[in-house]
């Protein structure tokens, strides 16, 4: 359908086929917050990003309203987005341990970061039509993601899209459970999965930075296993 990741991108930036989400994406950037009244909000659906050759794909549920849908980069500009690149960095996915906006340096390195939803929900909350109508991005840039090995989903609707849409089930989400799978595209990859970083979850500890950052310690050795290299500290 796309022949190549640039071309896939633009199509996802001027996507408006979701009536509910274009018009919440659109509301927040008129209404704003008080910390972030200056800003321009980016308003549009938000693409992936990250190293086309990585070994790594991560997939989230959707923009924060305040975070990627203000700043157009996905896990940029939030509590969520600060959890995951510095864990990132830590664990030598990333140069720097910050992401803070579109123009602020960041490279990542081995790992491209993705979404189920490419507009921000409602209360976190998107329906099942959304999904389905937004899941045909996320195939897409798996298929054209060619060296993956391994694929972290962030919360159980990131696990449960993965499945369904590489047509896998019997599988049960938990905070590091990890299975052997074959993708729509015949390649074995290793599914981990991980509670999101949301301050739902880490502001009441159901998330704890040691137990995060452990699943990025996990993923390391594993890549770092598979390339024959020795194990980074």
């Amino acid at each position: 359908m796309f022949d190549s990741l640039d071309s896939l991108n633009r199509a996802i930036v001027s996507c408006r086929a979701c009536e509910r989400l274009v018009r919440y994406r659109e509301y927040i950037a008129r209404v704003k917050v008080k910390r972030f009244k200056d800003w321009e909000y980016w308003a549009k659906p938000v693409p992936g990003f990250g190293d086309l050759n990585a070994r790594l794909l991560i997939i989230g549920l959707a923009p924060a309203a305040h975070g990627a849908n203000r700043t157009g980069r996905m896990f940029t500009g939030d509590s969520s987005g600060s959890w995951l690149i510095k864990a990132l960095y830590e664990t030598g996915f990333a140069n720097k341990p910050t992401s803070i906006s579109r123009d602020d340096g960041l490279i990542l390195k081995d790992a491209y970061i993705s979404a189920v939803l490419r507009c921000v929900p409602p209360d976190n909350k998107p329906s099942k039509s959304e999904v389905d109508n937004c899941m045909i991005y996320l195939m897409q840039e798996a298929s054209m993601l060619k060296n993956v090995r391994i694929v972290l989903a962030l919360g159980i609707i990131a696990f449960s899209t993965y499945c369904r849409m590489n047509g896998i089930s019997g599988l049960r989400f938990g905070h590091g459970s990890s299975y052997a799978v074959r993708d729509r595209d015949g390649r074995m990859v290793t599914l981990l999965s991980s509670y999101h970083p949301s301050r739902q979850n880490t502001q009441t500890g159901r998330l704890s930075w040691s137990m995060w950052i452990e699943v990025f310690r996990r993923i390391r050795l594993m890549l770092d296993m598979l390339d024959g290299s020795e194990p980074k500290p």
